[in-house]
């Protein structure tokens, strides 16, 4: 590896036949690609890039470990009870982090009860919500809620 080439995970943010870009989900950095290596976006892309020279604006992809894709589900379960017990100490608008037993992160938010509906939706479509996935190293999303209650399970 040269000094100038960086390994991370990207989340494939646009791809064509003969480009993609990357967003570093670390950094959020976006490396624009010259040639596409068979990526499509949405996938989340183990990878090793290195900039194109003469000019360096462009990369290219020198070798990718690994690539999968993010599952974000709205499920029918109701919140965990740690979730409830997270959420009765939130003000409206707040968030609760939390470390998963094993891997993955658990999001607990409060928000109004009749905007319920729409924060799931707008969590699960949220391409931040794959970004944080990959960033913890998870392949899942569960999207629970009930009234005022969303919890977003990050899972291995």
């Amino acid at each position: 590896m040269t000094d100038s080439e960086k390994t991370s995970t990207f989340l494939v943010t646009h791809a064509e036949e003969s480009s993609a870009m990357l967003s570093d989900v670390h950094g959020g950095q976006v490396h624009t690609l010259s040639d596409n290596p068979g990526v499509e976006a949405g996938e989340v892309v183990e990878a090793t890039v290195a900039p194109d020279p003469p000019m360096e604006v462009t990369y290219s992809v020198v070798e990718v470990a690994d690539r999968y894709t993010v599952d974000v589900f709205e499920s029918e379960e109701a919140p965990t009870q740690q979730a409830r017990e997270l959420a009765a100490d939130l003000a409206e608008g707040d968030l609760a982090t939390e470390e998963r037993a094993g891997d993955g992160e658990i999001h607990v938010l409060s928000v109004p009860e009749d905007a319920t509906e729409e924060a799931v939706a707008d969590v699960v479509a949220d391409e931040a919500t794959v970004e944080r996935a990959a960033r913890v190293g998870a392949t899942r999303v569960e999207v629970r809620s009930e009234p005022g209650v969303v919890n977003v399970r990050y899972l291995p």
